[in-house]
C-alpha cells in the first residue's frame, strides 16, 4: 500500500441518513492496495471510492454498522427468489474496469432520476475508474440494452460492492436486489467467503434493506468482532448505544 496521506478526521456535517444527527469520517488516501491489505481494511469497517478510504467516527452514534454476506450460506427469501425468476433471462458479464461513455450516461440518468443529482464525468471517473486496489465491474443486459452496472473491489477472500447503478426504465426487475444475489454467487464461484455491502442503518429505509439478505454478519465497532444475525440481534441495543446515551 502506498499512503498518500495520514488518516484525518473530517469536519462534522448534517447526516444524510438520520434526521438531526451529525456525521464525520476518519479518512485517508492510498494507492497500490493489494488484496491482502484490502481484506484487512474491509474487515475493519472501512469503505472506499477511488483512492479515498473512509469510516464513520460520529460523536455519540454507532448506527452505521458494517455488514457482509456469508456467501456460501446465503439463503434467498421468498421475495428474493421471485426476483431471481423475474431476472433469469438477464445476461450478466463480469470484467475488468473499463470506462465507456454509455456507462457514464447510465450513471448520469440514475443519479438524476433516483436522487435528483446532477453529475459530471470527471467526478464519476475519479470515484469509479481511478483504481487503488484490485477491482472489476459487473454489467447487466436486458435484451441488447445495458440496464445496470456494478463496481466491485476484490480482496483475497471477498468481493466488496462499491456502488450499483441501473436505468429506471427497468424498475420492475428489482435490479438492486438481483445484483446482490448474482454478485454473491459470483463471489462463491471465485472461492470467496464474503460479499461486503457497506453500512446497515436500521432507522434508514434505504440502508436497512441490507438486513433482508441472510446469512449476514455485522461488525461491532467497539470490539471489531463480526457477529452472525442471532448474536447481533441479542446485543444490538448495547452495540448501537454509547455509554453516555
Amino acid at each position: 500500500m502506498k499512503l498518500l496521506s495520514e488518516p484525518l478526521v473530517s469536519e462534522e456535517a448534517a447526516c444524510p441518513y438520520l434526521k438531526d444527527r451529525k456525521w464525520r469520517f476518519s479518512y485517508f488516501f492510498a494507492t497500490e492496495v493489494d488484496g491482502e491489505e484490502l481484506n484487512y481494511i474491509l474487515s475493519r469497517g472501512w469503505r472506499k471510492f477511488g483512492m479515498y478510504y473512509f469510516k464513520p467516527v460520529c460523536r455519540g452514534c454507532r448506527e452505521c454498522v458494517p455488514i457482509r454476506l456469508n456467501c456460501d450460506k446465503l439463503q434467498a427469501a421468498k421475495s428474493q427468489k421471485r426476483v431471481l425468476r423475474k431476472c433469469e433471462d438477464i445476461r450478466v458479464e463480469f470484467r475488468d474496469l473499463e470506462y465507456r461513455d454509455e456507462i457514464y450516461e447510465l450513471y448520469r440518468v440514475h443519479s438524476l432520476d433516483r436522487f435528483g443529482k446532477e453529475s459530471n464525468v470527471e467526478d464519476f471517473q475519479s470515484s469509479f475508474y481511478t483504481p487503488s486496489c484490485p477491482a472489476i465491474q459487473s454489467e447487466y443486459y436486458i435484451g441488447d440494452r445495458l440496464a445496470g452496472v456494478g463496481f466491485l473491489d476484490v480482496s483475497t477472500e471477498a468481493l466488496s460492492s462499491v456502488y450499483f447503478i441501473y436505468h429506471t426504465d427497468f424498475l420492475k426487475y428489482s435490479l438492486g436486489t438481483f445484483s446482490i444475489l448474482r454478485e454473491s454467487a459470483f463471489a462463491v464461484s471465485m472461492g470467496f467467503r464474503y460479499y461486503y455491502l457497506g453500512y446497515y442503518i436500521r432507522e434508514n429505509r434505504s440502508m436497512a434493506y441490507k438486513n433482508s439478505f441472510h446469512m449476514n454478519e455485522k461488525m461491532d465497532w467497539l470490539t471489531g468482532r463480526w457477529l452472525d444475525e442471532i448474536e447481533f440481534e441479542s446485543c444490538e441495543k448495547k452495540i448501537l448505544s454509547y455509554p453516555d446515551n
